[in-house]
This record gives structure tokens, sequence and C-alpha cells, in this order.
């Protein structure tokens, strides 16, 4: 079948149909994935500044907190309010306090660097020693920041004062830190104080706070006071940062944004103000999403290709049986010129109609039932079946059975209605014939009736179980006619006849029954008996033999069907007739000799027998039968005749069979590799019925036709596996096969293994 017939595109679209129903469906459950995984891993960030912020900002509370203990120390408390005489200062003090607040820094990395200025001595204390400030300027400070800036800086009030990022020198090395300054005593307001704790944060241990955003994502991030002033940047430079804030696109106020490929995350502190930034790689943040991604596009891949692979299967598999039909029906349906668009409606409007007719056709055979049923007896009787198989058939055909093979042929005549051919008198026959049938049928016993005129009904009794035939079987018939009898008189005032010929014990004996009861009804009527009358009670002189026409047509077409058997007893049975029952004269057997002989000189004169090889001798043998032998030696002269007739029959029949058979081998052979061919092309090509070649096939060869092709397939497949010029499907295609997977199955189930395990063994 062609892969692109619309039946196949047909399936293969339904099938792509579903298949993409659970990919849409797949679909929206990988974007849902992909949306949560990424709402985790933005999740996770936010709260992983968070930390790094409440961390940053808890260092920074100890920092104050660090200030706000200075300012509650009473030793610095003494050292801020003494007065200075003659330049001396407190050395003791000073040292003594030293060793006070040196603790602090060994807690916090944010103390590590910090001095305390008093302006009564104009003196920095710093870890272990004293300076001046001018000294400390040129040991420590803030590289952008001239001595006269910074002294004024020192003596102004200050009240928990950030300064900026900025980068300072100390001791020759250069670094950034923010500057918390804070003057002693907290309630210093006017223009100088005291005393100033200057604590320099370096951003390094800012920076150490948030390295994971850099060293784990890859990231940046940076920190600004409520001023905008920079207080800390890692992995970003300040114009970038200023890039950032200056682009219209990013919003501020968003805690979480995408900008360019990076994930921004941006907090506010609500206790100094300052704003955190943090960006992400949109990679980073996308790992785990996209890993869920790879593997869904994967899985989804695989699954799509997998299916559509199933589809075009299925599709293939479904669609050839369809389009074999659809390929017959246009054969017998479709007209000439005309396309078929629509396959299924085609396939439906047809079937439909074949569907009608065959009720339509149910109907009208069950309507005439009756009628088959009656004409199959009158056949019956009249002897026109050759073999036993034909009536067999003809009885299934008629829903005709028969319960045994034993019983008796009776005629019932109608008295009375001799000589009267009026329409009323017809009418009137007609009904008496249904009321005898009525009351027959009303017996529930097998009795099998059919008319044979206006005033007569024949009347097959078969005795039940095939019990035997004698006297039990004669006192049933007479126990029915008498039944008959009385019924007919005493309720409609009919009188009848019943003549009875002898007892059958097989179905083609029933003619012969018939005849003796027709003959023994004219007995009847000429000895006016209206009573049963049995043939063996009727038996008188005879001047004449017994071999009516129609049995001799029957002698001539049963030697012409081959069946030997029935004509033999056909003989038998004329024999039987006209030497223990008619008493025939010397003269009579003379003649009836004569006719045998005559019908058989007939018989070979006929094409079938003249073509013959042994027409001679079988000339021959029917001249040389001799009226005055023994009847004994004639029957069997005679039997072997018919034996010999037969045999030429067979034999034609044979000779005529072999050669159809031959006619179907070639065109196997000539046509195995059509996928189309069946049981129907092959009737077609021999011009005979599908199931008459079957059975002949199957008689002469001993297998079936479907067995022969597939032997003639795998003979040419084996050699073709042999030759290894060809695949497995290219072999398939070529040896009449629909599908690789049916070569597959039918050559394992032939030859016990695959077509592949063949090839690799040989």
């Amino acid at each position: 079948m062609p892969r692109y017939s619309g039946i196949f595109r047909k399936f293969l679209i339904s099938y792509l149909f579903i298949l993409i129903i659970p990919s849409l469906a797949g679909y929206v459950s990988y974007r849902t994935s992909i949306a949560v995984t990424q709402s985790m891993s933005i999740e996770n960030s936010v709260t992983e500044l968070q930390k790094s912020q409440e961390t940053l900002e808890r260092r920074m509370a100890e920092v104050v907190s660090f200030t706000r203990q200075l300012a509650l120390n009473q030793d610095l408390n003494v050292l801020m309010s003494e007065e200075v005489v003659k330049g001396k200062m407190n050395v003791y003090g000073m040292w003594d306090l030293m060793k006070q607040v040196t603790p602090f820094s060994q807690t916090n990395d944010f103390l590590q660097n910090y001095f305390i200025y008093f302006s009564n001595y104009n003196v920095i204390l710093s870890k272990g020693s004293t300076y001046r400030p001018k000294y400390y300027y040129e040991v420590s400070h803030f590289k952008n920041m001239s001595w006269e800036e910074w002294e004024e800086l020192l003596n102004k009030t200050h009240r928990s004062v950030i300064l900026p990022l900025q980068p300072v020198t100390s001791d020759g090395k250069e670094y950034a830190a923010i500057s918390y300054m804070q003057s002693l005593p907290l309630d210093s307001f006017s223009g100088s104080s005291p005393a100033t704790v200057v604590v320099m944060i370096d951003e390094k241990n800012i920076s150490n706070l948030l390295s994971g955003w850099t060293e784990r994502y890859g990231g940046w991030t940076y920190i600004r006071d409520a001023e905008g002033n920079p207080i800390s940047l890692q992995g970003i430079s300040q114009s970038e940062v200023k890039e950032i804030s200056s682009d219209p696109t990013f919003l501020q106020e968003e805690q979480s944004q995408y900008y360019k490929d990076d994930l921004v995350i941006t907090m506010q502190s609500k206790t100094n103000g300052w704003v955190y930034q943090a960006g992400i790689p949109k990679k980073v943040i996308m790992e785990n999403a996209n890993k869920i991604k790879y593997i869904s596009w994967f899985v989804t891949g695989i699954a799509l290709l997998l299916g559509l692979i199933a589809g075009l299967l299925l599709s293939y598999r479904n669609s050839a049986p369809l389009h074999k039909l659809l390929t017959v029906m246009k054969e017998q349906f479709a007209k000439d010129g005309v396309p078929v668009r629509n396959e299924y409606d085609f396939l439906h409007g047809n079937i439909s109609q074949m569907m009608m007719k065959n009720k339509r056709l149910e109907t009208e055979l069950t309507r005439q039932l009756p009628l088959i049923r009656d004409g199959f007896l009158k056949r019956l009787i009249m002897g026109e079946f050759q073999t036993v198989d034909e009536i067999v058939a003809a009885a299934t055909q008629a829903n005709t059975l028969f319960p045994s093979n034993m019983g008796y042929v009776a005629v019932l005549q109608i008295n009375g209605y001799t000589g009267m051919d009026s329409v009323e008198v017809l009418n009137e026959l007609h009904a008496a014939r249904l009321i005898l049938t009525q009351m027959l049928d009303n017996r529930k016993e097998s009795i099998l009736l059919t008319d044979v005129g206006s005033d007569r009904i024949v009347m097959i009794y078969m005795n039940p179980d095939d019990e035997v035939i004698g006297d039990m079987g004669r006192s049933r018939m007479e126990q029915v006619a008498d039944h008959l009898f009385q019924m007919a008189y005493s309720e409609y005032k009919l009188k009848i006849s019943v003549a009875v010929g002898d007892s059958f014990s097989t179905i083609q004996d029933i003619t012969h029954s018939y005849e003796q009861a027709k003959q023994t009804l004219e007995y009847a009527i000429l000895n006016n008996r209206d009573y049963i009358v049995w043939f063996s009670d009727s038996k008188v002189e005879s001047g004449s033999y017994y071999y009516p026409m129609d049995i001799e047509q029957r002698l001539i077409s049963t030697i012409r069907a081959g069946d030997d058997q029935e004509a033999k007893r056909i003989v038998k049975s004329i024999m039987d007739k006209n030497i223990d029952n008619q008493h025939l004269s010397v003269e009579m057997k003379l003649q009836l000799v004569s006719e045998i002989r005559g019908t058989l000189i007939k018989l070979i004169n006929q094409k079938v027998f003249a073509e013959s090889a042994s027409f001679d001798e079988l000339h021959q043998q029917i001249m040389s039968i001799q009226p005055t032998n023994e009847m004994a030696s004639i029957k069997n002269e005679i039997e072997q005749i018919i034996q010999d007739l037969c045999r030429v029959i067979m034999r034609k029949k044979n000779h005529n069979h072999t050669r159809m058979i031959e006619q179907i081998k070639t065109y196997i052979s000539s046509n195995f590799a059509d996928q189309e061919l069946n049981l129907y092309r092959i009737a077609e090509q021999v011009e005979r019925p599908e199931k008459y070649i079957s059975q002949i096939f199957k008689d002469v060869t001993g297998t079936n036709v479907s067995d022969y092709l597939e032997q003639v397939r795998m003979e040419v497949a084996v050699l073709l596996l042999t030759q290894k010029d060809y695949s497995v499907d290219e072999i398939s295609s070529r040896t009449g096969y629909n599908s690789s997977h049916s070569f597959r199955r039918a050559f394992k189930r032939v030859m016990g293994v695959s077509p592949s395990s063949y090839r690799q063994s040989m």
C-alpha cells in the first residue's frame, strides 16, 4: 500500500494529534517546573543577601556599641576632662585605657583599626601607641584628604558619622575603607568635642561577608549609604554601578529583576538606610532549571520519536486492511472516472448498501424458504440429485433436516375430483391439501410433505432414531394413515387413498420408494381402494419391464459424475424391481438387458468417453453383454463396466484439476511479490469460484492455497537471505509482505528462527 494514501495519512494525523495532547500537558508541566525552580533560586538568593545584610549590620552595631562603651568608660572621661599643665599628659591613664580597649579588636575584625583623638592633649591614642596628629597623619591618613582637612575633621563634632568608601594610606600600604566617627561624650553638640573615636573599617572585611556572591556565583555586590555614597564594591566598578542606576529600564524599587544577563537583587536597610545590591548571572540562577529543561527536552524528544514511529507503524497496520478493502470496493462499485474523495464515506455507503441488500435478500430467502424446501423435495423424489453430498448440500440450503435415513414414501390421493378442472374445484383442492398438510404437521412427527398435483400429496415419513424397518415401522405408518383418514372424513368429509412404497434405508432410495408408491396408487385407483395400500401387497404379473426414462437419465448423470457406488445401487434397484417384484417373462428380461446395454452405448458415445484411450475396450465390454446369461452375471458385468466408466471420468477430472492446480501455481510463482495477491485474485485468474479452487487445491496438493503462497514466499526469502544482497526490510517487500514485522513473524513461524538469525547461521 502506498504510504502516502489518504487512509494512512488520516490514521497518522489522528495518532499525531493524540501524541500532541500529552506533549502539550508535558510542556505546561515543564514550564511550571522551570518557573518554580527559577522562583526558588531567586528566593534563595534574596534570603542569602538578607543574611549577609544582617551580619553586616550586626557587625556595625558592634562598632556603635564599642563607641558607647568608650563613652561610659570612667578612665576615658577622666582623660577627656583633665587640664594639660605645661604640655604634660597622663601617661599612665593613657596606658591603662589602651589596655582596656584592646580586647575589643580581638572579637570584631571591624575594630582592627581604630584610634581616639583627645583634643585637650592633642594626642591620638591608637593600638599600642600614642601619636601626635601630625605624625599620625604621615603614618596613616585618607589619601584624598589634606592635613588641614583632616585636622579640621578631627576637631568637629561627629554623631555616628560614617564616611563613604575612600582610599587610605597606612605604613606605605593603600587600601579602601569606610570610617565611623563618634564624638565623646555622646552629648557633644558644640563645634568641637573633647574626644573623637574613629573606626576605619577595611572594605575587605565587608567584602568577606559577601564573598559567596563572587566566589560561588561569579556575581557582584554593591553597598551604598542613604546618600548614595559607596560603602563596598565587589566584582563591579563604580562606572558600571552608575550605568545601572542611570538606566531608566532598571527599577530601583524592585527587589529582584533581570538586567541584561544578571539577576539584580536590591534591598534597603531599615536601620541605617543602606542599599544592598547583588548581581548573579542568569545562567547560574537557571542552572537547576536548565538541567530540568535539558532532561525534559531529551525525554520528550525520545518520547515523541518513539511515538512517531509507533504512529507510523500503527497507521500502516490499521490502514492496510482498509486500503485493501477500499481497493476491492472500488473495483466492484466505483464508477469509472469518478474519484473517491472520502474513503470512509465511500466504504460506509457501499457497506451500508450491501448490508441493506443482504437484509432484503435474507428476508426474501426466509419468505421463499417454503418454496425452496418444496422444490428440494420434488427434486429428491424425482431422483434429480446425483450424489449424497449434493443431496446434503441442497437439504442444508432448504433448511430441511433428515432425522434418520430410513422410512417410507407415501402418495396421498384426494378422491372425488377426477376429471374436474374448474377454478372452484382447484381452489377446493388447494384448501383440502392445506387441511391435510396441517393435520400431518400437528402430529409433530418427522414427516416431509410436497404436492405433485392438484389432488396428490407426497409424504416422506422418517422413522425416528433409525430404528429397524419392519412390522414396527409399518405399524407406525398405518397409525399415521388411520389418524389422517378419520380426521379428514369426520371433520371435512374428505376421502383419501394412501399408497405406500417399500421402505427405504438410504436417502437415495427415496426415489425408488416414491416410484413404488406411484405404481401402488394406480393399483389402488383401478381397484377402487380408498384406504392404505402397500406396494408389497399390490404385486401382479406384469407383461412389461420397469425402466422409466427418468431412472435412465439418473443413471447416466450419476456415471458422468463419477459416482460408481450410486450408479451400481441404481442398477441393483432396477434389477431387484424387475426380477423380484415384476416377475418378468424371458422376452421382457431380454428386452430390459438390451435397454440397459443401449443406455451404456449411448453414454460412451459422449465426448468424454469417445476421446478416451479405453473407448474401444469399453465398447467391446458393453457389446459382449449377453441377455441370455443369468441376471446375476449380467448385473456383475454391468457393474464392472460402470466402474470402468467412472474411472475414466475421475481420470478426466483429476487431469483437469491438475491442470488448474498447475495454472494456480504458475500464477503464484509469477506474482508472489504482490502484496494484494489473495484467493480472490487467484480465483479471478483461473475463472473459478474461490471455494471451489480452495477445495480442489486442498484435495490435490494436501495444503491450502494460502499455505502454498507462504511456502513460495519463504523459499524466495531464504534464497535472498543466503545471497546477502538485500536487507531484511527489502526482502519483506520483495516477497509480498506489507511490513517487515509481518515478514519476521511469518519467517519465524515457518523456519523456527528469525531472518537475522538464519542469515547469521548461513
